[in-house]
């Protein structure tokens, strides 16, 4: 399962159904830029899972709505509610095992 991209028009929809995991970013951003390729790992091993990237530079509406200052942060929500937040870099065994309490 790949991650997909979502944007200030389109997360409310996309993170509404089931668990998601929401990787805020940037281009810019070094931690980014090593805890993408550990995002894109764990869903290709957590397909119960929907994986999305929000790029905080295009979407600020959302990033300010969640009061996202630092990044990377990883929002989890399940069902459209916010359930978990964790900032910085993550490795795949600490991520899958905040993920696995939501499901």
């Amino acid at each position: 399962m790949a991650v997909k991209v979502t944007t200030d028009q389109t997360f409310d929809q996309d993170t509404s159904n089931g668990v998601a995991l929401v990787d805020f970013w940037a281009t810019w951003c070094g931690p980014c830029r090593m805890q993408s390729p550990v995002v894109e790992d764990l869903s290709d091993s957590m397909g119960q899972v929907n994986f999305y990237k929000l790029d905080v530079d295009q979407n600020p509406d959302t990033a300010r709505k969640f009061q996202i200052m630092s990044i990377p942060t990883l929002m989890i929500k399940k069902n459209g509610e916010v359930v978990d937040k964790v900032i910085g870099y993550h490795s795949k065994e600490q991520l899958q095992k905040v993920l696995e309490q939501y499901l």
